[in-house]
């Protein structure tokens, strides 16, 4: 049978938008149900950068094969003071706050900004270099002072009014003096900056001031990182986990000096700095890193997930495969939540 020429073009035009109609089925993502998209702000210590990396990118798998949520980050490395600071006084939106010296949080995030914290990790401070720095076969725990000293030898740190690696290392150098009994910290901090120190107390001015060539101070310690890498700087004083996060020779410190010993802390106790960026007085203590979500979080009920994913196993693992040990279990305080109560140790 013959069809009608009209009739097929009928039929042709009834098959042409079946397939229009199968296609778009089965190639339109609207019609499947869009995975939803969550941003979550992280403002933290430069010195968690690495792990953080590490850490998101294994959050955001979790939460695409568990919650249908596929979650991005937007992390600002900076000095933990300046973190802080960008909250209190910039009035920037985050969703965590982490810092190098989680005292910070309590000094100035609480209680207008978050209502409680956690200690999570700890840290110690040493002198990195390379095989390119001057006398890098002869420094050693014991004559670092001597080396950093010699003339031609440039040294850096982090600048202490934004970066507790920078206030921490001046402290080092003044504990030093104790420790060896030599003026150390005149010879490496008050010759070359005007930080200067009474007796124990260091003050650090609002603006710091270099003089000369030997020292060299950016707003935190991994910015010193390449210019050590490069050769164009000596040494410079960092985190041990920087240190070994970036395959940097470096000496450890006696433990009298390096603030990651806790039997230590009355010792370390004996120094602390004014700080012309906040007013406040910090005083030399083991570091300890902290963590919080704020009150007033743009993601809070995911960013409390995060944290959670944070303290447990997978934190744990990740910070100690980037050579920060972490504490076992992490210490809260404050109004701690629900959420990640079973994973720390809760005080007052």
């Amino acid at each position: 049978m013959v069809v009608p020429v009209k009739l097929g073009a009928f039929f042709l035009l009834i098959l042409l938008g079946l397939s229009v109609v199968s296609v778009g089925c089965i190639g339109s993502p609207s019609q499947k149900g869009a995975m939803k998209e969550e941003t979550l702000i992280i403002f933290h210590a430069g010195s968690l950068s690495l792990p953080l990396q590490q850490l998101e990118k294994e959050f955001s798998s979790y939460t695409e094969k568990n919650l249908g949520i596929r979650v991005a980050f937007q992390d600002e490395a900076s000095g933990s003071v300046k973190a802080c600071r960008k909250v209190t006084d910039l009035g920037k939106k985050a969703d965590i706050v982490a810092t190098a010296d989680y005292t910070l949080i309590p000094q100035l995030l609480v209680p207008n900004y978050t209502d409680f914290y956690v200690l999570f990790a700890t840290n110690e401070i040493v002198i990195a270099f390379t095989d390119k720095s001057k006398y890098a076969d002869e420094i050693n725990p014991t004559n670092w002072y001597e080396i950093l000293a010699k003339p031609g030898v440039t040294f850096g740190f982090s600048d202490p009014n934004q970066d507790p690696c920078g206030y921490r290392s001046v402290m080092v150098m003044k504990l030093a003096d104790l420790y060896y009994g030599k003026p150390v910290f005149e010879t490496l901090v008050e010759k070359n900056t005007n930080i200067y120190a009474n007796g124990t107390h260091i003050y650090a001015p609002r603006e710091i001031e270099i003089k000369g060539d030997k020292v060299v101070i950016r707003p935190k310690e991994t910015d010193l990182t390449g210019l050590v890498e490069s050769g164009s700087l000596d040494y410079f004083f960092i985190y041990k986990s920087v240190a070994e996060q970036h395959h940097l020779r470096y000496i450890t410190l006696p433990d009298e000096i390096n603030l990651g010993d806790f039997g230590k802390a009355d010792y370390y106790a004996r120094v602390s700095i004014t700080l012309g960026s906040t007013g406040k007085t910090v005083r030399a203590k083991p570091i300890v890193y902290g963590v919080t979500v704020l009150k007033d979080a743009p993601h809070r009920d995911l960013a409390l997930k995060f944290l959670k994913f944070w303290l447990g196993k997978e934190g744990k693992e990740v910070f100690e495969e980037n050579h920060q040990d972490f504490l076992n279990p992490p210490v809260a305080f404050g109004n701690v939540p629900e959420e990640i109560k079973p994973l720390v140790k809760v005080k007052e």
